[in-house]
């Protein structure tokens, strides 16, 4: 195992003890390395990669501490990693995604409090009738938002906006090349809240497949071209540009 790894492994055993828990600051260096037997390079090198996935929080000046560990800032990393594909492996996340989103769709329908429906339905009407691609893409990643949130489960929606990376892009390019996406959205928007509402998980969840496997199909089609690989994500446009 390289140096490093093991002074990962170490730190993570600590942790996982219960040696060291969310927001507990770690031991001064000098010590930390001799009382785990690594080398302070190995260490410093095992707390910056540990950082970067949000597990350790280095603050200058102060030292570094075990974060809250919660799994949406555990999970964070996952939408970074998901962007490098840009091919057929996108097929594989937006299946997961699929999977998953589905399945919160049918427990929103039962779980889901009135108050958090009604602010899932508030995100639809705020939608203006002649919206652009922009405020679209805005009120889409906040209705999965709101929805995977009304499931109850911190994982399961942490885990899903780690996926949205692949699934921003495709609704992008869907809504820029393919006629009649944009009212199809709303439309399969309005029909999986309906169905929370009324409070029928298997309405829910059949909308919901339908909703993300037109995506799907979209880009399997888009991957199936000549090209073979996803259009990189156009430039934003500049909010205080005049038309």
């Amino acid at each position: 195992m390289p140096v490093t790894d093991e002074a990962i492994e170490k730190i993570k055993e600590m942790i996982v003890g219960g040696e060291l828990r969310p927001g507990t600051r770690l031991p001064k260096e000098a010590d930390l390395a001799e009382r785990l037997g690594l080398s302070r390079n190995s260490l410093r090198e095992a707390v910056k990669a540990l950082s970067l996935i949000r597990v350790l929080d280095v603050r200058q000046g102060d030292g570094t501490y075990v974060t809250s560990l919660e799994p949406g800032l555990l999970l964070e990393a996952l939408g970074f990693v998901v962007d490098f594909h840009q091919d057929d492996t996108v097929l594989e996340f937006l299946e997961v995604r699929r999977v998953l989103e589905t399945h919160a769709a049918g427990v929103a329908a039962r779980v889901m409090p009135d108050e958090e429906i009604a602010r899932l339905r508030a995100v639809l009407d705020s939608l203006p009738a002649d919206a652009g691609l922009d405020e679209l893409i805005a009120n889409d990643l906040e209705f999965h938002r709101t929805l995977a949130a009304g499931a109850g489960n911190t994982v399961l929606c942490s885990l899903l906006e780690g996926l949205s990376g692949p699934t921003v892009r495709a609704r992008i390019w869907r809504g820029l090349t393919e006629e009649g996406a944009v009212a199809r959205t709303v439309e399969q928007h309005r029909a999986i809240c309906d169905a929370i509402a009324a409070r029928r998980p298997e309405l829910a969840q059949a909308w919901a497949t339908v909703h993300l496997a037109g995506v799907e199909q979209w880009l399997r089609d888009t991957l199936g071209s000549a090209d073979s690989a996803l259009p990189p994500m156009p430039c934003a446009p500049d909010p205080g540009a005049k038309d």
